[in-house]
């Protein structure tokens, strides 16, 4: 069978490929929003501080809610909550920028970025809901799972990219205004698409209540997914200190982007493959994979060197990912597994800050190698968590 006819099947679906498309575009404000506030905040005042401290409220705001727009979205549906999202997300990202042009009171600014951040429209975990509703064999879900996981990584490699080059070239705003009309148009564009969307699981007295979460599968899920997002925070702003101290730091882009071609050219591979281990054992082989794939960046002197280490454990990642993604929906509930979706996302999420502040304290005191052993100590928790999920293969 041809490396491509997975994908092929999966795409063919009625719909799939249509709504597969509209959440690539409706997720560029995953990686684009972040950064496009601190340079249009650093731009108008001049401080990073503030720019940081405005888009933390942004990032923590969509930590604390994903999980809940998630249970939304299984108990009233993907349409209405959606459309609901990515209006109040277009309407609150839009008072930001005006509080910001226009110097209104700071509390203004922190409030708009946090209604901004709770009501991004959860689109990555709705794709894979849809997907798991539309697709009936494993092996095609699992298929779907890595186009997805590539999707993402393509979204976090482009992202940054058009984000900076619209805000440095063309005006600070045109970042931030492109990433908020990708992310309400792409979303109201899959919310209208209802036929393949899963239905909605409401839950009364008339219906009985919420099905349990299988919290012994969850739990440890739930850590693998954060200490990755500590690894990956860490390893991007030690990687950015490693190339300022061998005198690249124009080269810490590159670096980054290899590490995500890696993760990228791995996830292709993944969806093509038919795996005889479920996805239980994949997420522990996958842990600790990605623990070991960061042992050597330590030791590396140079960039050549660096390079080739981050690219061949960005190898690691999107299997590992992918694997997290199909345990979930394997174990999750049919009424809540949009929920679980949006919890392993929000763990990746979540862990992005504790690790890029604790790699940027070892960097200052300590030097950018000794910093990557906090992407190390990620891996290797993330590794033991893996440990406890349930042996059902």
């Amino acid at each position: 069978m041809p490396m491509f006819a997975a994908y092929r099947r999966v795409l063919s679906e009625p719909g799939a490929a249509l709504f597969s498309a509209t959440g690539l575009v409706a997720r560029l404000p995953i990686s684009m929003v972040g950064l496009g506030i601190v340079l249009l905040v650093e731009s108008s005042t001049g401080s990073y501080g503030l720019a940081g401290a405005v888009s933390a409220a942004y990032m923590v705001a969509n930590a604390l809610l994903a999980i809940v727009q998630g249970r939304l979205l299984d108990a009233a549906g993907q349409g209405r909550v959606l459309s609901i999202a990515s209006v109040v997300f277009g309407l609150a990202m839009s008072v930001l920028v005006w509080s910001i042009q226009a110097e209104q009171p700071l509390a203004l600014t922190y409030v708009a970025a946090a209604v901004a951040g709770g009501s991004l429209p959860q689109i990555g975990s709705c794709v894979r809901a849809r997907w798991a509703w539309v697709l009936r064999e494993p092996a095609d879900k699992h298929t779907a799972y890595a186009l997805e996981a590539v999707a993402d990584e393509a979204v976090f490699i482009a992202g940054p990219i058009l984000v900076t080059l619209l805000a440095t070239t063309v005006h600070p705003v045109a970042g931030l205004a492109t990433a908020v009309v990708a992310g309400v148009g792409g979303s109201l564009l899959f919310a209208a698409q209802r036929r393949t969307a899963p239905p909605p699981h409401r839950h009364d007295r008339a219906t009985g209540a919420r099905p349990p979460l299988p919290w012994r599968t969850l739990v440890p899920l739930a850590v693998v997914s954060a200490a990755l997002g500590v690894l990956f925070g860490a390893a991007e702003v030690t990687t950015v200190a490693f190339a300022d101290e061998q005198g690249n730091e124009a080269y810490a882009g590159g670096l980054l982007a290899l590490w995500a071609l890696g993760s990228l050219t791995a996830g292709v591979v993944t969806g093509a493959v038919t795996w005889r281990r479920g996805p239980a054992a994949r997420v522990r082989w996958g842990a600790a994979a990605m623990a070991c794939a960061m042992a050597p960046l330590y030791l590396a002197d140079s960039v050549a060197v660096m390079a080739v280490l981050l690219l061949a454990g960005g190898v690691t990642i999107a299997p590992t990912l992918v694997a997290t993604m199909s345990l979930t929906e394997q174990t999750m509930p049919p009424g809540r597994l949009t929920e679980g979706m949006a919890i392993m996302q929000t763990g990746l999420v979540a862990g992005v800050a504790p690790g890029a502040a604790a790699s940027g304290y070892v960097v200052d005191h300590h030097g950018a190698s000794a910093a990557y052993l906090v992407s190390l100590a990620a891996g290797l928790l993330a590794a033991l968590a893996a440990q406890a999920i349930p042996r059902r293969e």
